[in-house]
């Protein structure tokens, strides 16, 4: 047995009641179950499941369930972006026309009138949610729950609606711009996106249970899904398996557990790297963990700015659950989120499956990182 050194002995020590803050969130009906990892100078801490994976089968949550991870897709996507930009085969300064042809002669919608923006996007804009890029077309309206069409044909569509603003002048968050990114990860890389961030990403660190077509054999470890109807908490009617889904979503598709996006947080933390495998260089890291929005408002919570795909802590206002200055992280639609605080060597991960209310600002995620952080600063 593998003796802890006091530092994380004592940090383990204090983490040791978020599991019993989590069950009580459960015991309260506010979710189904919840899982939650923590480490600290990469050793993982504190790795707990409480309550259930699917709550009328009786089916407890395990540390290993897969949950939709939503938009928490997004910095993993940016990942696979920065990886093409370290081969030199292109540039963040780069208009999305130079790969995607379909962009070209878009414009800008301004009033009741159209017109051509000062200049195209770039693949900074898109990185950024700087773009001007606004939501699905009518005719995909609801393309992230049916998942029937391509990438290919779906960012097609995307690329024939007018902006909602001049790229790089305001901020605006935009589930089309990402979706973008990856379809210039298959362009560019001659690969299914899903193919790339599976050899480039999820199989350099060990994201074995990584997917955006779950297989057969990982379906039964899905996390049901559940909604608060009434004030109480109802299974929701949501496919949770996808069945027949064409569309990998770089914006929200992904299908992961705590351990493996714990995996991915580490490789930021570190610079790049993870158990010897480099991903990205520390440059890549830093250019996408810093804030490239200015006094924009941006986010979905107070004094954060945006890096690359990531919500940054930009000045004190957003250091309200003890995050340092400059930790960054993101949130998906299903209460799920994870961070990277490197102020503290820390880093965290919160999994739970439940629609609506609280996004970012959940209280089971302010819970979990206030925690967390509190746990660093004891002796």
């Amino acid at each position: 047995m593998r003796v802890l050194p006091l530092f994380l002995l004592a940090l383990a020590a204090g983490a040791q009641d978020i599991p019993k803050r989590m069950q009580a969130f459960v015991d309260a009906g506010k979710a189904a179950g919840i899982v939650t990892l923590l480490a600290h100078r990469g050793e993982v801490v504190s790795l707990s499941a409480v309550g259930y994976q699917d709550r009328e089968a009786k089916i407890p949550m395990r540390p290993d369930t897969i949950f939709q991870i939503a938009s928490m897709t997004k910095p993993l996507t940016a990942a696979a972006v920065m990886v093409l930009l370290e081969e030199g085969v292109l540039a963040l300064t780069d208009p999305v026309e130079k790969y995607l042809p379909e962009f070209r002669g878009q414009m800008l919608k301004e009033g009741d009138n159209l017109r051509k923006p000062a200049r195209p996007i770039a693949i900074r804009d898109l990185m950024t949610h700087t773009s001007g890029m606004g939501g699905a077309p009518a005719a995909i309206r609801n393309i992230f729950e049916s998942r029937d069409r391509t990438l290919a044909e779906a960012v097609l569509l995307y690329s024939q609606q007018p902006l909602n603003f001049e790229p790089g002048s305001r901020w605006q968050y935009s589930n089309t711009g990402i979706a973008t990114l990856g379809r210039i990860v298959e362009v560019v890389s001659g690969r299914p996106y899903e193919r790339f961030m599976d050899e480039r990403i999820f199989q350099p660190l060990g994201m074995k249970d990584s997917f955006y077509f779950v297989p057969e054999d990982r379906k039964s470890r899905i996390a049901a899904m559940y909604s608060i109807e009434s004030g109480k908490l109802q299974r929701a009617s949501a496919d949770i398996y996808r069945k027949g889904a064409r569309y990998p979503a770089p914006e929200g598709g992904l299908y992961s557990t705590a351990a493996d996006l714990a995996a991915f947080y580490q490789m930021m933390l570190n610079g790049g790297v993870l158990r010897g495998r480099r991903i990205l260089s520390r440059a890549s890291v830093e250019v996408m963990t810093m804030v490239h929005t200015g006094e924009m408002q941006t986010g979905f919570s107070p004094g954060m700015g945006y890096g690359l795909a990531w919500s940054v802590v930009r000045n004190p206002a957003g250091m309200f659950r003890l995050n340092s200055m400059g930790a960054y992280g993101h949130g998906g639609a299903w209460r799920t989120y994870g961070w990277v605080d490197p102020g503290r060597n820390l880093l965290g991960v919160i999994l739970m499956q439940r629609i609506g209310g609280g996004g970012d600002l959940a209280d089971e995620i302010s819970a979990f990182m206030q925690m967390a952080a509190a746990a660093v600063e004891k002796p």
